[in-house]
């Protein structure tokens, strides 16, 4: 049996590839999930949460399993999924609603501080 007090490392080793985890805002509280390995590229998270494959997105986490590197890329992700939407003249989707306007409002509000 797991011991529960124990955390997973940060970066695993492994080949060189980045992987995405999507903290995703369940019910009273926040659980994580990981993308697919299959679909562990940055378009395929950003269709996968496009089509409401996670209900509540709180933050988005980037990792290089090589390279051992982490990154936090709400920021960026909600910027391309704001001009996805621009693009195709659609509004962002409800489920994603606040994850872009928080994530896009905070960066705007950090750069008055600048």
């Amino acid at each position: 049996m797991p011991d529960i007090g124990v955390s997973p490392s940060v970066v695993p080793y492994g080949a060189d590839q980045t992987i995405y985890l999507v903290v995703d805002c369940i019910g009273a509280g926040r659980a994580s999930r990981e993308t697919e390995t299959e679909r562990s590229d940055l378009d395929g998270l950003i269709a996968d949460l496009l089509a409401g494959q996670f209900g509540a997105p709180v933050r988005v986490i980037a990792f290089n399993t090589l390279e051992h590197w982490r990154k936090d890329i709400s920021k960026e992700v909600a910027e391309e999924i704001r001009m996805l939407c621009d693009i195709e003249g659609t509004s962002v989707p409800e489920h994603l609603d606040d994850f872009v306007e928080r994530q896009t409002t905070r960066a705007s509000q950090l750069a008055l501080w600048a």
